[in-house]
């Protein structure tokens, strides 16, 4: 298997995009942090920065936007829809991000760049109850469009 991100010479290369075609391309993440129970008691309670899961939802938002901001191979994608749901365990709180386009690229990394700024955005509201949560599992779920299709993890 070869690495698209790589030349011919193994150097960095960002990966044409020229000759693929526009299609309707969605990509679904999700990860999770680990939080006490006590903590999350604090969402219902009123953590000390505020409203955790809709700020959590917006930086997530906001995460997926400039995904080709922060990792420096990813092309600039005009994004049709991103959401992020969060949903409440007994050990923390699980986070789904979707992402779709039409376009000649996928948004496997939108959709994991938003859920990774969602958890994050969740540990830095909490912090200063727990600074011992953990983040984990950030990871592809499913998605779908362009020449290698489908893909759905079992």
């Amino acid at each position: 298997m070869e690495l698209t991100h790589l030349d011919n010479n193994g150097q960095v290369n960002m990966v044409s995009v020229e000759e693929k075609a526009v299609t309707k391309r969605y990509a679904k993440a999700e990860g999770k942090i680990f939080v006490k129970p006590e903590v999350l008691a604090l969402l219902h309670d009123g953590a000390p920065k505020g409203n955790v899961i809709a700020t959590a939802k917006i930086a997530g938002i906001m995460g997926a936007k400039k995904t080709s901001e922060l990792i420096p191979l990813c092309h600039n994608l005009n994004l049709d829809k991103v959401s992020i749901d969060i949903v409440e365990e007994s050990d923390g709180l699980k986070v789904t991000s979707y992402a779709a386009c039409e376009g000649k690229t996928g948004v496997e990394m939108e959709a994991m760049v938003g859920v990774s700024t969602a958890l994050l955005t969740i540990y830095d509201m909490l912090k200063a109850a727990d600074k011992s949560m953990t983040i984990s599992s950030v990871r592809l779920l499913e998605k779908d469009g362009g020449k290698s299709g489908r893909f759905v993890r079992e």
